[in-house]
């Protein structure tokens, strides 16, 4: 029988939507997700996505971003949530995307999303490139499991694609991550995805309160190329912010400083006098 994980579910008030990157699951949200929560304003929903570590079986070799979000849609469904905050990193910014155009965003925060390219931009092929490079790392971490971490410079290597800082996540937070990469049945079936659709094309149209979140220390989607695409192309009313020290997952290793951007957007734009601000906008 597969593992499966019920989703991370705190709070009560406004609610928010976090979807995890890539390779991981919900785990990279169980320290922001409590906090936003503990500020008694917010319900917080992160569940693994499918073909993750945890998450429902994907079901298909063609897995799109499309079929993330109908999952993710149909959970939000039984919330009885007609919209959220969305808050997603890499893969889950992309998926927040495709859930804004489907008219089911409060706010978004795309903290250093995917799908900044179009059919044919070098950074996507880039990208792909650097997850196929990875795969005889994942596949020694299958065998060895998390005590492959316990190999000369395997800490570093490990925490080369997520970390900023050379010290990395936290030990657990990393043991999770090694769980969850070697365990992400949609790894393949992503690439595949990847290599033959275009991205994000369609960011202009973004028309709910929206932050991009830029890691300077992203070795994923290294800046300024790695989010190019989203500077040009998203709305001027969209707000950019830079931390320059971070990396692609900037949560695990700086999560007081993710949770205060988030809360501070959220309050915000929620409330009565939010309200009254877009009324007069």
């Amino acid at each position: 029988m597969a593992f499966r994980r019920d989703p991370i579910h705190v709070g009560t008030g406004e609610p928010v939507l976090m979807l995890h990157p890539f390779l991981c699951s919900q785990q990279v949200w169980s320290t922001v997700a409590p906090q936003v929560a503990e500020t008694g304003r917010y319900e917080v929903f992160a569940p693994t996505m499918p073909g993750h570590h945890g998450g429902p079986k994907s079901g298909t070799w063609l897995l799109s971003t499309k079929l993330l979000a109908d999952e993710v849609e149909r959970q939000m469904d039984e919330l009885g949530w007609s919209t959220a905050h969305l808050v997603g990193d890499s893969l889950g910014g992309w998926v927040a995307f495709e859930l804004d155009r489907r008219g089911r965003a409060r706010t978004l925060t795309a903290i250093a999303p995917a799908g900044g390219w179009t059919r044919w931009t070098p950074v996507k092929f880039e990208t792909i490139v650097k997850f196929i490079a990875g795969g005889p790392a994942l596949l020694a971490a299958r065998l060895l499991g998390p005590r492959i971490l316990d190999l000369p410079f395997a800490r570093r290597l490990a925490t080369l694609p997520v970390s900023g800082p050379a010290s990395g996540p936290p030990q657990a937070d990393l043991v999770n991550l090694v769980e969850d990469a070697t365990h992400c049945h949609a790894y393949f079936a992503l690439l595949v995805k990847t290599l033959l659709l275009p991205g994000l094309l369609e960011l202009s149209e973004v028309d709910v309160p929206t932050q991009l979140v830029v890691c300077g220390r992203d070795r994923v989607f290294p800046s300024p190329r790695g989010h190019r695409h989203f500077i040009e192309n998203l709305p001027e009313t969209s707000r950019i912010i830079r931390l320059d020290d971070l990396g692609h997952i900037p949560m695990l290793e700086a999560p007081g400083r993710i949770t205060e951007l988030l809360v501070d957007f959220l309050d915000e734009h929620t409330g009565p006098d939010a309200a009254q601000r877009h009324r007069l906008a």
